[in-house]
Protein backbone atom coordinates (compact mmCIF):
# COMPACT_ATOMS: atom_id res chain seq x y z
CA UNK A 1 0.00 0.00 0.00
CA UNK A 2 1.26 3.48 -0.90
CA UNK A 3 2.05 5.54 2.21
CA UNK A 4 2.26 8.69 0.46
CA UNK A 5 -1.57 10.12 0.92
CA UNK A 6 -1.25 9.31 4.92
CA UNK A 7 1.91 10.33 5.25
CA UNK A 8 0.98 13.76 3.44
CA UNK A 9 -1.83 14.25 5.76
CA UNK A 10 0.05 13.80 8.81
CA UNK A 11 2.33 16.34 7.24
CA UNK A 12 -0.24 18.94 6.99
CA UNK A 13 -1.20 18.49 10.53
CA UNK A 14 1.75 19.06 12.29
CA UNK A 15 3.31 22.21 13.33
CA UNK A 16 5.61 20.91 16.51
CA UNK A 17 8.92 21.81 16.71
CA UNK A 18 11.60 19.21 17.06
CA UNK A 19 13.58 18.67 19.82
CA UNK A 20 10.77 19.53 22.36
CA UNK A 21 10.76 17.38 25.16
CA UNK A 22 9.95 13.88 24.84
CA UNK A 23 8.16 11.29 26.88
CA UNK A 24 11.04 10.04 27.75
CA UNK A 25 10.70 11.74 31.67
CA UNK A 26 14.55 13.09 32.60
CA UNK A 27 15.68 15.95 33.26
CA UNK A 28 18.27 17.28 31.25
CA UNK A 29 21.14 16.70 33.58
CA UNK A 30 20.14 12.83 33.67
CA UNK A 31 19.66 12.47 29.78
CA UNK A 32 22.90 9.73 28.98
CA UNK A 33 24.04 11.71 26.11
CA UNK A 34 24.47 14.98 27.61
CA UNK A 35 27.84 16.56 27.14
CA UNK A 36 28.81 14.34 24.20
CA UNK A 37 28.48 15.87 20.68
CA UNK A 38 27.48 13.04 17.69
CA UNK A 39 28.30 14.38 14.17
CA UNK A 40 26.41 12.98 11.20
CA UNK A 41 27.68 12.46 7.81
CA UNK A 42 25.78 12.22 4.51
CA UNK A 43 25.93 12.72 0.79
CA UNK A 44 25.29 15.52 -1.42
CA UNK A 45 21.75 13.41 -2.31
CA UNK A 46 19.49 16.02 -0.45
CA UNK A 47 16.54 12.79 0.12
CA UNK A 48 18.74 10.43 2.83
CA UNK A 49 18.08 13.84 5.37
CA UNK A 50 14.49 12.16 6.11
CA UNK A 51 16.18 9.26 8.20
CA UNK A 52 19.26 11.19 8.71
CA UNK A 53 17.09 13.91 10.94
CA UNK A 54 15.24 10.87 12.53
CA UNK A 55 18.43 9.61 14.18
CA UNK A 56 19.34 12.64 15.12
CA UNK A 57 16.43 13.68 16.70
CA UNK A 58 16.32 10.54 18.61
CA UNK A 59 20.09 11.13 20.08
CA UNK A 60 18.75 14.87 21.08
CA UNK A 61 16.10 13.39 23.06
CA UNK A 62 18.97 11.23 24.44
CA UNK A 63 20.85 14.33 25.39
CA UNK A 64 23.31 14.70 22.35
CA UNK A 65 24.60 17.71 21.11
CA UNK A 66 23.86 16.59 17.64
CA UNK A 67 25.11 19.64 15.04
CA UNK A 68 24.63 20.02 11.16
CA UNK A 69 25.51 16.94 9.57
CA UNK A 70 28.46 16.63 7.22
CA UNK A 71 27.81 16.48 3.69
CA UNK A 72 30.46 14.78 1.55
CA UNK A 73 30.12 11.42 -0.73
CA UNK A 74 30.11 7.87 0.34
CA UNK A 75 34.19 7.24 0.48
CA UNK A 76 35.25 10.33 2.00
CA UNK A 77 32.41 9.84 4.36
CA UNK A 78 33.61 6.01 5.52
CA UNK A 79 37.17 7.70 6.09
CA UNK A 80 35.58 10.35 8.03
CA UNK A 81 33.69 7.94 10.38
CA UNK A 82 37.26 5.89 10.37
CA UNK A 83 39.13 9.32 11.63
CA UNK A 84 36.77 10.42 14.02
CA UNK A 85 35.96 13.54 11.60
CA UNK A 86 32.37 12.18 12.42
CA UNK A 87 30.24 9.76 14.66
CA UNK A 88 27.93 8.36 12.56
CA UNK A 89 25.42 8.04 9.38
CA UNK A 90 21.99 6.69 9.11
CA UNK A 91 23.03 6.12 5.03
CA UNK A 92 25.62 3.22 4.87
CA UNK A 93 23.85 0.87 1.93
CA UNK A 94 24.66 -2.75 2.74
CA UNK A 95 26.60 -4.20 1.16
CA UNK A 96 26.68 -1.73 -1.87
CA UNK A 97 28.91 0.84 0.41
CA UNK A 98 30.84 -2.60 1.50
CA UNK A 99 33.79 -1.64 -0.29
CA UNK A 100 33.70 2.13 1.12
CA UNK A 101 33.59 0.77 4.39
CA UNK A 102 36.62 -2.00 4.07
CA UNK A 103 39.00 0.56 2.87
CA UNK A 104 38.51 3.10 5.61
CA UNK A 105 39.37 0.51 8.41
CA UNK A 106 36.06 -2.05 8.06
CA UNK A 107 35.33 -3.27 11.85
CA UNK A 108 38.49 -2.49 13.61
CA UNK A 109 37.69 1.32 13.46
CA UNK A 110 33.91 1.21 12.71
CA UNK A 111 30.77 -0.67 13.50
CA UNK A 112 27.35 -1.12 11.60
CA UNK A 113 24.85 -1.38 14.05
CA UNK A 114 21.21 -2.01 13.56
CA UNK A 115 18.83 -2.66 10.57
CA UNK A 116 17.39 1.06 9.20
CA UNK A 117 15.94 0.47 6.12
CA UNK A 118 14.81 -2.90 4.74
CA UNK A 119 14.17 -3.92 0.77
CA UNK A 120 16.18 -1.48 -0.91
CA UNK A 121 15.86 -1.78 -4.50
CA UNK A 122 17.61 -0.98 -7.42
CA UNK A 123 18.01 -1.52 -11.49
CA UNK A 124 17.59 -0.49 -14.76
CA UNK A 125 13.90 0.24 -16.21
CA UNK A 126 12.53 1.22 -19.64
CA UNK A 127 9.48 2.93 -20.62
CA UNK A 128 6.33 0.44 -20.48
CA UNK A 129 5.51 1.28 -24.26
CA UNK A 130 8.69 0.56 -25.63
CA UNK A 131 8.18 -2.31 -23.73
CA UNK A 132 5.42 -4.10 -24.46
CA UNK A 133 5.85 -2.90 -28.43
CA UNK A 134 9.16 -4.95 -28.87
CA UNK A 135 8.81 -7.63 -26.19
CA UNK A 136 11.73 -6.20 -24.19
CA UNK A 137 12.01 -7.98 -20.86
CA UNK A 138 15.98 -7.86 -20.25
CA UNK A 139 19.01 -6.30 -20.62
CA UNK A 140 20.54 -8.80 -22.56
CA UNK A 141 18.34 -7.71 -25.75
CA UNK A 142 19.83 -4.18 -25.56
CA UNK A 143 23.16 -6.20 -27.60
CA UNK A 144 21.05 -6.19 -30.34
CA UNK A 145 21.82 -2.90 -32.21
CA UNK A 146 18.45 -2.82 -33.10
CA UNK A 147 16.30 -2.78 -29.75
CA UNK A 148 19.71 -0.42 -28.00
CA UNK A 149 19.01 2.09 -30.86
CA UNK A 150 15.52 2.87 -29.91
CA UNK A 151 16.87 4.59 -26.65
CA UNK A 152 19.10 6.06 -28.41
CA UNK A 153 19.04 10.34 -27.20
CA UNK A 154 21.91 12.30 -29.09
CA UNK A 155 21.69 10.04 -32.48
CA UNK A 156 24.77 8.36 -31.61
CA UNK A 157 23.09 4.86 -32.63
CA UNK A 158 24.18 3.68 -29.13
CA UNK A 159 21.45 3.38 -26.05
CA UNK A 160 21.23 5.85 -23.80
CA UNK A 161 21.31 4.96 -19.79
CA UNK A 162 20.67 7.61 -17.52
CA UNK A 163 23.01 6.16 -14.88
CA UNK A 164 25.23 6.94 -12.07
CA UNK A 165 26.65 9.41 -10.47
CA UNK A 166 30.71 8.96 -9.79
CA UNK A 167 31.32 8.67 -5.99
CA UNK A 168 27.74 6.54 -4.74
CA UNK A 169 28.94 3.04 -5.60
CA UNK A 170 26.28 2.32 -7.94
CA UNK A 171 28.23 3.51 -10.98
CA UNK A 172 31.01 0.53 -10.23
CA UNK A 173 28.09 -1.80 -10.54
CA UNK A 174 27.21 -0.62 -13.82
CA UNK A 175 30.21 -0.39 -15.61
CA UNK A 176 31.01 -3.72 -14.44
CA UNK A 177 27.46 -4.87 -15.57
CA UNK A 178 27.69 -3.34 -19.37
CA UNK A 179 31.51 -5.19 -19.79
CA UNK A 180 29.89 -8.57 -18.07
CA UNK A 181 26.41 -8.27 -20.38
CA UNK A 182 28.65 -7.61 -23.60
CA UNK A 183 26.41 -4.27 -23.74
CA UNK A 184 29.76 -1.56 -23.56
CA UNK A 185 29.00 -1.55 -27.27
CA UNK A 186 25.33 -0.77 -27.57
CA UNK A 187 24.72 1.31 -24.30
CA UNK A 188 26.25 4.70 -23.66
CA UNK A 189 26.16 5.25 -19.49
CA UNK A 190 25.78 8.57 -19.18
CA UNK A 191 27.05 10.33 -15.89
CA UNK A 192 26.91 13.44 -14.13
CA UNK A 193 24.21 14.87 -12.34
CA UNK A 194 21.38 12.09 -11.70
CA UNK A 195 18.63 14.17 -10.72
CA UNK A 196 19.54 16.89 -13.27
CA UNK A 197 19.68 13.83 -16.02
CA UNK A 198 16.31 12.17 -14.63
CA UNK A 199 14.87 15.52 -15.14
CA UNK A 200 15.45 14.97 -18.80
CA UNK A 201 14.66 11.62 -18.70
CA UNK A 202 11.27 12.11 -17.34
CA UNK A 203 10.78 14.71 -19.69
CA UNK A 204 11.18 12.37 -22.77
CA UNK A 205 8.65 10.15 -21.08
CA UNK A 206 6.19 12.88 -21.09
CA UNK A 207 6.81 13.21 -25.05
CA UNK A 208 6.36 9.66 -25.85
CA UNK A 209 10.21 8.85 -26.17
CA UNK A 210 11.41 5.43 -25.29
CA UNK A 211 13.71 6.44 -22.20
CA UNK A 212 16.41 3.84 -19.83
CA UNK A 213 17.85 4.44 -16.56
CA UNK A 214 19.21 3.34 -13.59
CA UNK A 215 17.03 4.19 -10.50
CA UNK A 216 16.53 2.93 -6.53
CA UNK A 217 14.16 2.71 -3.47
CA UNK A 218 13.26 4.60 -1.52
CA UNK A 219 13.24 7.40 -3.86
CA UNK A 220 10.49 9.91 -5.57
CA UNK A 221 11.59 8.28 -9.06
CA UNK A 222 9.78 5.21 -8.42
CA UNK A 223 6.50 7.56 -7.63
CA UNK A 224 6.69 9.65 -10.66
CA UNK A 225 7.37 6.62 -13.17
CA UNK A 226 5.66 4.43 -11.45
CA UNK A 227 6.88 -0.30 -12.34
CA UNK A 228 4.37 -1.71 -13.51
CA UNK A 229 2.46 1.16 -14.82
CA UNK A 230 4.53 3.91 -16.49
CA UNK A 231 7.87 1.48 -16.58
CA UNK A 232 9.17 -1.88 -16.43
CA UNK A 233 12.11 -3.24 -14.63
CA UNK A 234 14.53 -5.24 -16.70
CA UNK A 235 16.03 -8.31 -15.32
CA UNK A 236 19.51 -9.43 -16.53
CA UNK A 237 20.76 -13.14 -17.76
CA UNK A 238 22.64 -13.80 -14.56
CA UNK A 239 24.07 -12.37 -11.23
CA UNK A 240 27.43 -10.43 -11.82
CA UNK A 241 28.82 -8.17 -9.21
CA UNK A 242 31.81 -6.36 -8.71
CA UNK A 243 32.60 -8.41 -5.61
CA UNK A 244 32.35 -11.45 -7.28
CA UNK A 245 29.58 -12.84 -5.24
CA UNK A 246 27.22 -15.31 -6.67
CA UNK A 247 25.05 -15.91 -3.31
CA UNK A 248 24.01 -12.37 -3.24
CA UNK A 249 20.06 -11.84 -3.00
CA UNK A 250 19.60 -9.52 -6.44
CA UNK A 251 15.68 -10.31 -6.99
CA UNK A 252 12.44 -8.35 -6.48
CA UNK A 253 9.54 -9.83 -4.40
CA UNK A 254 8.25 -11.23 -7.23
CA UNK A 255 11.54 -13.18 -8.37
CA UNK A 256 12.74 -11.57 -11.23
CA UNK A 257 16.50 -11.01 -11.49
CA UNK A 258 17.52 -7.50 -11.43
CA UNK A 259 21.08 -7.74 -11.09
CA UNK A 260 21.86 -4.97 -8.14
CA UNK A 261 21.96 -6.24 -4.47
CA UNK A 262 18.70 -5.46 -2.24
CA UNK A 263 20.53 -3.50 0.32
CA UNK A 264 19.28 -2.58 3.72
CA UNK A 265 20.59 0.99 4.78
CA UNK A 266 22.48 0.33 8.39
CA UNK A 267 23.79 2.92 10.76
CA UNK A 268 27.76 3.09 10.53
CA UNK A 269 29.34 4.84 14.24
CA UNK A 270 32.88 5.21 15.09
CA UNK A 271 33.94 2.12 16.86
CA UNK A 272 35.75 4.58 19.79
CA UNK A 273 32.55 7.03 20.16
CA UNK A 274 30.17 3.85 19.90
CA UNK A 275 32.00 1.46 22.62
CA UNK A 276 31.63 4.79 24.87
CA UNK A 277 27.99 5.56 24.16
CA UNK A 278 25.62 2.72 24.57
CA UNK A 279 23.09 4.73 24.73
CA UNK A 280 23.23 5.55 21.05
CA UNK A 281 24.34 2.24 19.96
CA UNK A 282 21.02 0.43 21.51
CA UNK A 283 18.86 3.31 19.80
CA UNK A 284 20.61 2.61 16.53
CA UNK A 285 20.24 -1.18 16.86
CA UNK A 286 16.63 -0.60 17.74
CA UNK A 287 15.45 2.68 15.10
CA UNK A 288 13.74 1.55 11.87
CA UNK A 289 12.13 3.53 9.27
CA UNK A 290 9.59 1.55 6.67
CA UNK A 291 11.26 2.01 3.26
CA UNK A 292 7.67 3.64 1.93
CA UNK A 293 7.47 6.39 4.16
CA UNK A 294 10.26 7.15 2.91
CA UNK A 295 10.00 6.85 -0.44
CA UNK A 296 6.53 9.29 0.72
CA UNK A 297 8.52 11.83 2.11
CA UNK A 298 10.75 11.64 -0.92
CA UNK A 299 7.87 12.31 -3.33
CA UNK A 300 6.86 15.59 -0.80
CA UNK A 301 10.15 16.78 -1.57
CA UNK A 302 10.11 16.37 -5.58
CA UNK A 303 6.75 17.81 -5.17
CA UNK A 304 8.12 21.37 -3.60
CA UNK A 305 8.65 21.06 -0.09
CA UNK A 306 12.18 20.63 0.08
CA UNK A 307 13.09 23.37 2.37
CA UNK A 308 15.30 22.59 5.38
CA UNK A 309 12.13 23.21 7.13
CA UNK A 310 9.73 21.32 5.22
CA UNK A 311 12.29 18.55 6.19
CA UNK A 312 12.47 18.89 9.62
CA UNK A 313 8.04 19.13 9.58
CA UNK A 314 8.73 15.42 7.50
CA UNK A 315 10.64 14.41 10.73
CA UNK A 316 8.45 15.46 13.40
CA UNK A 317 5.24 13.89 11.65
CA UNK A 318 7.13 11.03 11.38
CA UNK A 319 8.02 10.69 14.77
CA UNK A 320 4.18 11.89 15.97
CA UNK A 321 2.87 9.05 14.13
CA UNK A 322 5.11 6.59 15.45
CA UNK A 323 5.54 8.30 19.00
CA UNK A 324 5.04 5.01 20.94
CA UNK A 325 7.82 3.21 19.38
CA UNK A 326 9.91 5.76 19.08
CA UNK A 327 9.75 6.91 22.93
CA UNK A 328 10.02 2.80 23.31
CA UNK A 329 13.66 2.94 21.52
CA UNK A 330 14.48 6.01 23.93
CA UNK A 331 13.87 4.42 26.65
CA UNK A 332 15.57 1.34 25.67
CA UNK A 333 18.68 3.35 24.62
CA UNK A 334 18.23 5.21 28.56
CA UNK A 335 18.37 1.49 29.99
CA UNK A 336 21.55 0.53 28.30
CA UNK A 337 23.27 3.54 29.53
CA UNK A 338 22.04 3.09 33.30
CA UNK A 339 22.75 -0.62 33.20
CA UNK A 340 26.21 -0.03 31.17
CA UNK A 341 27.83 2.01 34.68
Amino acid sequence: MSLIKPFALAVAGVSLALSTASAVSAHAADLPGKGITAIPVVSSVAEEQFQTRIVAEGLRRLGYDVPEAMEVEYAAGHLALANGDVQWTAVHWDPLHSAFYDKAGGDARMGKVGHLVLNSLQGYLIDKKTADAHHITSVEQLKDPKIARLFDANGDGKADLTGCNPGWGCEAVIEHQLKAYKLSDTVTHNQGSYFALMADTIARHKKGEPILYYTWTPLWVSGVLVPGKDVEWLTVPFTSLPDGRKDTNTSLPDGRNVGFAVNEQRIVANKAWLDKNPAAKKFFELASIDVNDISAENTLMHDGEKSSADIDRHVAAWIKAHQAVFDGWLTEATKAAQSSK
